[in-house]
């Protein structure tokens, strides 16, 4: 299809013909990535190599100092006066020896089985053994801590390398007075970046790379340390949550994550489209008290939700307010099933949702509006264009184009939305077995089995699950967004 072709279609026509595109190239793309991770690995590889061949060279053409530097890191640059640098990596040295020979060694020598030596009770009295959650997690901070060490370590011998060609040249090798100047110079961005890099990696890495691990092991109320051990299961966990003749895990998993989409596509596009639609009232020509409008809307936001959800949820049970007001008016003769009917409450969550998200999809919309030309909207009147028209053809692809971004990070937010679920209804009714209700979320469900059932290994194996349904629409979405064009072929 040519480019003047693709032009007059419509903008259905040409979201299809970019899905089309996009699916029919798929084989490609899937080969090109999986071309560019092999490259990656050959890469890799080589650059590998290279360092050990360095390594080897350094140590066969180095002088005595720097060859001593490979077993006293720090000795070479405190011989050739950098007597500050050897100290600190000497004290790195020592510092990683003793941690390993007292504390990270016998960590890492039981990571393999998690443990084996069980608590016991001897005499009425208690013998604890092997603590499986402790020989996962320093042993993944001890992994990180060798890893650490290599590179310290590879540092310490080109600093020795790049030494020894300085002084051969006739010049002068930095003291410590211009490292310490350097750090609060040249060097400065390492400075400030370093203590919120271990923050990050204590508090963001780890924890992650233990929940991707504990998928792999049997940890849950059976297998709960100290009193008792866990360990490495492979797949298995993986194959009873996916799979689908999986009476316990498979089917509830299928129904939670379908639920999980149709909320999510509910919640992002009924909010997104409805926002609008305010913001265009609202800042229509001839509306009056616009401020005091936008006040209202704006007063769903500012109260906490932790408050209005709870009150709601309230509102719409079986005795409350809602219920009771429809009864006493005689419109109905018992109370409706807002709560305890699975498909009520689906709806009456996406419903109750549209009310807190509309204002931010209000003020969000009501800047952009304020944005679009005039001369768009006066053009289009002249050539006889009805409101629907103007709408459809200006200000949703406009709209569209410039929020895209959001609406990707919204969707996935959504799917993400722990809030609005846990505060109004907990997941309940509970229908669906293993701790999951018609209403849970994967991540409301992967609450509840970390909390109420202690099931670990489970909830570990969904929040995987999350990050790549997420990533998966991420990845094909964005490439489709109008947004991660040029704005010049804004149509």
């Amino acid at each position: 299809m040519t480019e003047l072709e693709f032009l007059k279609l419509s903008k259905p026509q040409k979201i299809g013909y970019q899905l089309l595109q996009f699916f029919a190239g798929l084989p490609g793309r899937l080969w090109g990535g999986l071309k560019k991770l092999g490259m990656f690995f050959v890469n890799l590889a080589v650059k590998l190599w290279d360092e050990i061949k360095d390594i080897c060279l350094t140590f066969k053409d180095g002088d005595w100092k720097t060859r001593l530097s490979y077993v006293v890191m720090g000795f070479g640059s405190a011989a050739r006066g950098q007597v500050f640098r050897g100290i600190l990596f000497f004290l790195f040295q020592t510092v990683f020896n003793m941690y390993m020979i007292f504390f990270g060694g016998a960590y890492l020598a039981k990571f393999g089985t998690l443990g084996t030596v069980e608590t016991t009770k001897v005499n009425r009295k208690t013998v604890y053994g092997d603590n499986s959650f402790l020989i996962l997690l320093y042993g993944i901070l001890t992994i990180f801590f060798i890893i650490a060490a290599i590179y310290t370590w590879r540092v310490n011998i080109k600093q020795n390398k790049v030494s020894e060609q300085i002084l051969k040249s006739g010049k002068k090798l930095k003291g410590a007075k211009d490292d310490i100047a350097a750090l609060a110079d040249t060097q400065f961005h390492k400075t400030l970046l370093s203590l919120p890099m271990i923050g990050i990696f204590l508090f963001t890495i780890v924890p992650i790379i233990f929940m991707v691990l504990v998928a792999f092991t049997n940890y849950d109320y059976q297998h709960q340390s100290p009193a008792k051990l866990f360990t490495w299961v492979g797949l298995e966990n993986f194959r009873t949550l996916l799979s689908p003749d999986s009476a316990s895990y498979g089917n509830t998993f299928g129904q939670v994550l379908l639920w999980t989409l149709i909320w999510a596509f509910f919640a992002t596009f009924l909010n997104y489209f409805l926002g609008m639609l305010v913001a265009i009232m609202i800042n229509k020509k001839g509306i009056k008290l616009k401020k005091m409008w936008r006040t209202i809307f704006v007063m769903t936001i500012a109260i906490p939700q932790f408050v209005s959800l709870l009150y709601v949820s309230k509102m719409f049970a079986a005795d409350g307010i809602i219920n009771s007001l429809l009864m006493g008016w005689g419109w109905i003769k018992q109370p409706l099933p807002f709560w305890t009917n699975p498909r009520w409450a689906q709806v009456t969550v996406i419903i109750i949702n549209i009310w807190i998200g509309i204002p931010y999809l209000m003020l969000i919309a009501t800047g952009i509006l304020m944005n679009i030309p005039a001369d768009l909207y006066e053009s289009a009147r002249i050539d006889g264009a009805n409101a629907i028209q103007t709408y459809s053809r200006i200000t949703l692809p406009y709209m569209l184009f410039v929020t895209g971004p959001y609406l990707l990070t919204s969707f996935i937010g959504n799917i993400n939305n722990f809030n609005v679920i846990f505060l109004l209804t907990q997941g309940k009714p509970d229908v669906l077995g293993n701790s999951a209700g018609s209403t849970d979320l994967l991540i409301t469900w992967l609450y509840a089995m970390t909390v109420d059932n202690t099931n670990y290994k489970m909830a570990a194996c969904i929040g995987i699950i999350v990050f790549v349904v997420c990533a998966v629409i991420n990845l094909v979405v964005y490439n489709l967004i109008p947004s991660v064009k040029n704005e010049e072929d804004f149509q």
